[in-house]
């Protein structure tokens, strides 16, 4: 199988697999052994502070001399009203009565305590930084940040949700479209619309791949070399793997994360705002259950800091059901290898079975 297209020679890589950015399971080692075997890792960045941007960059630089992509979020920020307020404190409320029930010892900071950090100041670092390769998600990029970047010789890589999002983007000049489908584990992309387009992953990359002309990428239940063959067909000429490397060695996530990941069923995953007040597709757990009874689901990003420090001290007390996990609708083995056997074994399987 010959793996050279457009997405390669954009990314300077050998073959078109990239690493999910997925925030808090991503690491400089998970992002450092997928580009060391010439495929693209990506450092999640989310809404990280400029001093943690540069931080983590220079870390994943010491693990790796070939690229990687660094991702942040740039999504809008709500301004704080009264009714804003009065839900904050709330949910404040409710949250930290929900945690005293369990034997979770926590403090939420109050809503003007809250330190919300731009992606303006992202922006600088990845400049300063001199990283050539930016994904994002959870919007678009204002025009100066993206003369900025491109006068930097930085390659864009947007996120989209639906035929009309990659139309923007496009527009934008951006260079690369990553088409998420439904199936993706983790937050959904969404962006132009309050209303999350619910067209499955494999529909919307034909109709995206039909509609513009730049590179797309696919992210969205990959798995196996079926359905990485799958999305090629369609139109995708990069492949981004997230759920498959979950278990893996280098994943972030704890060892009774890693055990609950492994007995999942179908049944078991959601769509929920309740742990960020965006919509996200992970295992239900208590909390989920007990959120979604209420009222108190803030708008993105109130609602992730408000249960920040509830998921920190859960996952210190090895408590599944207020830790977020993640994951996409492909249920597989999860498996514990390291990032570079499994990429790996991907790669051979997709070259076996294209002969």
């Amino acid at each position: 199988m010959n793996w050279t297209n457009n997405i390669t020679r954009i990314l300077n890589i050998e073959y078109p697999i990239i690493q999910a950015p997925m925030f808090g399971v991503t690491t400089p080692e998970m992002v450092a052994a997928t580009s060391n075997i010439n495929c693209l890792g990506s450092l999640a960045l989310a809404d990280l502070s400029a001093e943690k941007c540069v931080e983590a960059i220079r870390l994943t630089k010491q693990l790796t001399k070939n690229p990687f992509a660094v991702n942040i979020f740039v999504h809008d920020i709500p301004e704080i009203t009264d009714k804003l307020r009065a839900d904050y404190a709330n949910a404040k409320t409710f949250i930290e009565h929900l945690a005293e029930q369990n034997n979770l010892h926590i403090h939420i900071p109050t809503i003007d305590q809250l330190k919300i950090n731009s992606y303006h100041e992202q922006v600088d670092v990845i400049i300063s930084e001199n990283c050539k390769i930016l994904s994002f998600t959870f919007g678009n990029l204002d025009k100066h940040s993206i003369d900025k970047l491109k006068s930097n010789g930085t390659i864009l890589i947007g996120t989209c949700t639906s035929v009309s999002e990659a139309i923007v983007l496009e527009k934008s000049g951006i260079d690369i479209i990553c088409v998420q489908g439904l199936e993706a584990g983790g937050h959904r992309g969404s962006f132009t619309s309050e209303v999350i387009p619910k067209i499955g992953g494999l529909s919307l990359l034909a109709q995206v791949s039909e509609t513009v002309n730049v590179p797309i990428i696919y992210a969205g239940g990959i798995y196996n070399s079926k359905t990485l063959l799958a999305s090629k067909a369609l139109g995708a000429g990069g492949f981004q793997i997230g759920s498959l490397l979950l278990g893996s060695a280098e994943s972030a996530l704890k060892d009774f994360e890693k055990e609950r990941l492994r007995k999942v069923n179908e049944a078991d995953i959601v769509l929920t705002k309740s742990f960020s007040g965006r919509l996200a597709r992970g295992i239900r757990n208590a909390f989920i259950s007990d959120m979604e009874e209420t009222e108190f689901i803030l708008p993105y990003p109130y609602q992730n800091k408000l249960t920040g420090e509830l998921r920190k001290v859960a996952k210190i007390n090895k408590n599944v059901d207020f830790v977020n996990i993640w994951v996409g609708q492909s249920i597989n083995d999860y498996s514990g290898q390291s990032i570079t056997e499994i990429i790996s074994k991907l790669i051979k399987q997709t070259e076996t079975n294209n002969r």
